[in-house]
């Protein structure tokens, strides 16, 4: 019989979570790991097999909790393009302060099209269904989106000017309004 954990499974994934998207899948070790947690390697790799395990089940919690509430908070059903409007703004504003970015962006350019993790690929599609859903159905508009989003994350960590990216965003979506009015 296999003993119950003697930690708060979600304490530890959204500390693992945080030290993988500040520092990646590579760069961070499993003393990271366990300082992180505050909990030994032993416990973590009895619980998720290996560090690989340990960053997938982060990485799915990251999907079910950040960008879902970031979803859920900016741009809900039925909010349209005003919501994806407040969604892409929020880009802007880390919850944090911080610059750690997004881990689904993180991780898709640290393991680019080789040994992709499964939950990169979900990330996308959500946000992909996400933009379609509030766009009324138009797939190839999502896919554009997808792709702007993905682009404005990589900029705010790299550190681009948030007023020149607020402006382009707030002239894209002007621009999108006006399409979809017609």
């Amino acid at each position: 019989m296999a003993r119950p954990r003697a930690y708060d499974q979600t304490t530890v994934l959204t500390a693992v979570m945080h030290a993988f998207r500040r520092r990646g899948f590579a760069e961070t070790s499993v003393r990271d790991l366990e300082a992180a947690a505050g909990v030994t390697s032993g416990s973590l790799y009895n619980s998720y097999g290996d560090k690989r395990g340990l960053f997938q089940a982060a990485s799915e919690h990251y999907n079910r909790t950040v960008l879902a509430r970031r979803i859920r908070d900016h741009a809900p059903e039925g909010s349209g393009i005003e919501g994806l409007r407040r969604l892409f703004l929020s880009l802007l504003q880390e919850p944090d302060g911080g610059s750690a970015g997004c881990l689904i962006t993180n991780a898709a350019i640290e393991f680019g099209g080789t040994d992709l993790p499964s939950f990169v690929n979900d990330g996308f599609e959500n946000l992909r269904d996400t933009f379609a859903d509030r766009l009324g159905g138009a797939q190839s508009e999502a896919v554009s989106l997808l792709a702007l989003y993905q682009g404005v994350l990589v900029l705010v960590r790299a550190g681009y000017d948030t007023q020149e990216l607020s402006k382009m965003i707030a002239d894209f979506f002007d621009t999108l309004e006006k399409h979809h009015e017609r």
